[in-house]
């Protein structure tokens, strides 16, 4: 909605004015309006576009997180570093139904950029090493798939490396 820069500034601004109610005595007004700079200050590190994205690729609505996404006209100035990873990590996993050259495209740069959680990293590479093993690349993808176990610490994954590993043998 807001580049990153003004949202850090919208937070000030609430913040001092949330400063100034509690000097006139106005406790709750200055309550709520930290909880408002609370908001942007969040908005800073969660983008709301890709919070959105994030929700409609849960339903597999494609559609509605391509619409969400494509909201986000720069990504390059107005998302920050690991944003930018997770809105290419996004792109990745929805053109990996159509486009694969593209979706590993995607994909690496999003690797590359840094996702802040294991589980979505391990996520990424095995789906490179999806790509790879369809590619016949069975090198890389032996390799993506020992870096996704590793990653994968929960154990989230276990079932489609097992099935990947049973494709691989076929190759």
């Amino acid at each position: 909605m807001f580049n990153k820069n003004i949202k850090l500034v919208l937070a000030v601004i609430i913040t001092a004015w949330s400063v100034y109610e509690f000097s006139q005595g106005h406790i709750g007004n200055g309550i709520a309006l930290l909880l408002l700079a609370g908001l942007f200050v969040l908005f800073y590190f969660k983008n709301e576009f890709i919070l959105l994205a994030f929700l409609q690729l849960r339903t597999q609505n494609f559609e509605a997180a391509k619409k969400w996404l494509s909201y986000i006209k720069n990504p390059e100035t107005a998302l920050t570093i690991k944003q930018q990873g997770y809105y290419n990590y996004l792109h990745g996993i929805m053109l990996s139904q159509t486009n694969i050259t593209k979706a590993e495209k995607f994909l690496k740069k999003a690797v590359n950029l840094g996702l802040s959680m294991d589980h979505d990293l391990a996520m990424a590479k095995l789906q490179l090493a999806g790509i790879a093993m369809t590619k016949r690349r069975k090198r890389e993808a032996t390799t993506l798939m020992n870096e996704a176990k590793k990653l994968d610490k929960h154990g989230m994954l276990k079932d489609q490396m097992a099935m990947m590993k049973q494709q691989m043998k076929k190759i």
